[in-house]
Order: C-alpha cells, then structure tokens, then sequence
C-alpha cells in the first residue's frame, strides 16, 4: 500500500536501514570532514569525496567549508571566548541543547570562513548548488524516506536530521570537553568519553584527537577502538583512501643510557605519552606511598591527588591550586616530583625550537632527576634515555 512505502519493509528492517543510513552520515562526518578536510591526516579518492560531500548535503545541510573552517577555530581558540562552541566558556548545558545554533551563528562569521576555510571545495556544483541551496538537500531526503518508506518515512527523515546535531554538535563538543577519562593531559579540557568509538565513528575518543589532531587514527591504547580507523583501512584497502599521518609511536632502545639528538627529539615527538608515563611511573607511586604517612586531618586534602598533580594547570581553578599547595606543604617528596613535572614540560615549550638547547636542558634534568633520592624519579629519567626516533632494530 502507498503509506507502506514502495520498499515495504518490516519495522525491524526499517530500523536497520536507519541506523545504516545514518552510520553512512557519521562516516561522512568524522572521516570526510574532520579527518579529511580540516586536518588532511589523510587523502581521499576524488569519487569518494563527492560522494560523502552529497551525501552530507543530502543529510545535514552542511557544506565542507563552513564545517572546517568551525572545526578549525575551535582547534585554535579551544576554551576560550572564541571557541565557536567550548562548554567551558559557554556552558555545558548551552552546548548540549544548542550545539547546532552555535555551530549555525559561526558559519554566518565571514572571518572564520575567510581565515579557517582555506582548501575546500570551490567547484560549480559547490557553488551552485550545495552552498546556494543548503536546505534543498535535507527537503530531497525527505521525500525520498517517503517514497521508501511510506509515512514512517518522516520519522526516519527526523532522526537523520537530529543524527549529528545531537551526537556531533551536542555530544562530542559538549560531553567531551566536560566528562569521561583523559590520556593525555593536552592544553585544552578534551576528554575519551567511553574507549570504543563505535556510535560516533571513534569521535568519542576526543581527548586522543585532541593531543594529536593530525592524526588519522584516534585510538592510542591497545583496548581502544576507533570505527572511523577501520573505515579508513578499508577504503585505504580498495585505494581509495591513503594515510598521511598518525599519532607518533614512542620508540624505547633498551640499554641505551646515552642523551643523544635522537634522545632529544624523541622525547619532543612524545612528549604527551611521556607525561602519561610520569603520571603513572613517578607520580602514582608516590601519591600511595605519601598518603600512608600524612596525618589523618589532613588525608582528605590528598583525594584525586594523582589527577591534581599531573592535571594540565590552565585547567585547575583556585580551589584545585590551593588543594596542591596543602599537598605539597606536607610532603617534600610530593613537592620535587611535582616542580620536576612542570621543569619537564617547559623544557620543550622554551627550547623546542633550538635541539641543542633541548638537549642540554634535558640533560640538566635527568641529572637532578637522579640526584634527588626519589628512587621512582631515577627510575623515570633513566626510562628518559632509553627514548629513540627509530626502533631498536635499526638503532
């Protein structure tokens, strides 16, 4: 019957088709428009571009400029007065009900599309059709569920449409900048919220992208999957998609005691690993241990103490700071692994740009490092030198 739709499908299949359909958009999304387009981790077949590009036009009345010149602005102005959508400064709850409103009053700024929307598409069918007739495509999309699918077709039709408002615009810019668990303690509030990027296509593995945004695969630990990486294996293996970059991999060389160059930049390359592994090799350790022997009145102040001591510090507010001061007024030990964290990080923030005085500031570390009498901060700068740009085979 007509109100059935020419494919009358049971329930159950329309469900499936739905959840097809708009898993198509995620991909869409997180690899033709973020992976491709505003970072060029990696490139994609010409055919495969117009297609995604369609599609979106088709499901999300987004075009590629405005999408990546946004994505771009909050990636440079990230929780600050100019994120286009950080709940950091506009508030959780704004992001999460008008993630689309913000994302819509940021593609009406000329500025950020003239500044952020460079390399993407400008042919006819650009300008012409998708950029001049952005509501077109969504009006098709419904018609098309209706003739599918009969009247439910709407229904279907209204899901597609609040598909990335809600998960993309709401759920990653919101939620993940504000819960779940982060690897990397990067400049910004970003957070993983589960480790299987499978409902968003791996855009759940925010904090990740966050630290290393050039990078094609999101998912850093072994127990993390990424759904978007798979999809680009797949295209990658019917060449239709080639891989430019991925999150750097720490290289360590057993036996190697040396500070060399090499030593060096490596350390540079992986930096944010390298921090990761002081949380859990100096700082950890040594939060179990001090939490024994401090006062009882004062042991609650040592709640999260791990998390406080390694936190980024643009992201700790007054309250935070002063909870550290106390820590460290009562634990010398607490007091040197924490100035030791901060001395690391400035040294590739002031010398980055000079490899020989990288070096030689790192070499001044490690040896304070292992004169402190701290035995798991001996152990971590000796971890230090074992660091290489190449694996130990070729070394």
């Amino acid at each position: 019957m007509w109100y059935e739709g020419f494919l009358g499908l049971s329930p159950w299949s329309m469900v499936a088709v739905t959840l097809l359909m708009t898993h198509v958009t995620i991909i869409g999304v997180t690899v033709y428009l973020h992976r491709y387009s505003a970072h060029r981790s990696l490139e994609l077949n010409a055919g495969l571009k117009h297609f995604f590009r369609f599609w979106l036009w088709l499901t999300t009345a987004q075009n590629t400029r405005e999408w990546t010149a946004i994505h771009r602005k909050h990636h440079a102005k990230c929780e600050t007065e100019d994120d286009p959508h950080s709940p950091v400064v506009k508030g959780l709850s704004t992001v999460l009900r008008k993630g689309a409103e913000l994302y819509r009053a940021e593609a009406e700024n000329p500025e950020t599309l003239r500044i952020y929307g460079k390399n993407c598409p400008d042919d006819w069918i650009e300008r012409n059709l998708y950029t001049r007739f952005p509501l077109l495509g969504v009006a098709i999309m419904g018609v098309i569920d209706l003739l599918l699918f009969g009247t439910i077709g709407i229904t279907i039709w209204a899901i597609q449409m609040m598909w990335i408002p809600v998960w993309a615009a709401g759920v990653v810019n919101g939620l993940g900048h504000a819960i779940g668990y982060r690897n990397f303690e990067c400049r910004d509030a970003a957070t993983n919220l589960v480790p299987w990027g499978i409902l968003i296509g791996g855009e759940e593995l925010h904090n990740n992208h966050h630290t290393y945004p050039n990078s094609a695969k999101l998912s850093v630990k072994k127990w993390e999957f990424d759904l978007g990486w798979a999809w680009i294996q797949v295209f990658s293996f019917f060449r239709l998609a080639k891989v430019q970059r991925v999150a750097p991999i720490a290289h360590r060389v057993e036996g190697k005691g040396n500070l060399d160059m090499d030593t060096a930049m490596a350390i540079l390359n992986n930096r944010f690993q390298i921090m990761a592994q002081y949380r859990k090799l100096v700082i950890a350790p040594l939060v179990k241990q001090e939490l024994e022997k401090v006062d009882h009145s004062v042991r609650h102040q040592f709640h999260r103490a791990k998390r406080l001591l390694s936190r980024e510090t643009s992201l700790l507010d007054e309250k935070h700071h002063m909870r550290i001061q106390t820590m460290l007024e009562h634990s010398q030990a607490l007091k040197v692994i924490y100035e030791k964290r901060l001395a690391l990080q400035q040294i590739w923030v002031k010398t980055s740009s000079n490899g020989h005085d990288m070096l030689a500031a790192i070499k001044d570390w490690v040896h304070e490092a292992e004169a402190s009498g701290i035995q798991s901060l001996r152990d971590f700068a000796d971890q230090l030198k074992t660091y290489s740009l190449r694996p130990a085979a070729s070394v």
